[in-house]
């Protein structure tokens, strides 16, 4: 399915000017139809795979209790 630069600024949650910085840097794939660019929002799939599994690690990582530190001495 194909979307308009602001359907996929909404989509991806990014401003708009970033994304057209992005179509005409070619980091994003598009197609201009003589009016304005459409972009493939298929493309956008693995993007979102790694973005849930990044955030999965950064949970995990909060997540994991501190382990005791052995250079800690008692007082008494």
């Amino acid at each position: 399915m194909y979307r308009t630069v602001e359907e996929t600024a909404e989509y991806l949650g990014m401003p708009v000017e970033q994304v057209e910085k992005y179509i005409l840097d070619g980091r994003i794939r598009a197609v201009h139809d003589g009016d304005q660019f459409l972009v493939n929002q298929a493309q956008f799939s693995l993007y979102f795979e790694q973005l849930e599994t990044a955030k999965q690690l950064i949970e995990d990582y909060w997540s994991e209790p501190l382990p005791p530190d052995p250079d800690i001495k008692d007082e008494d």
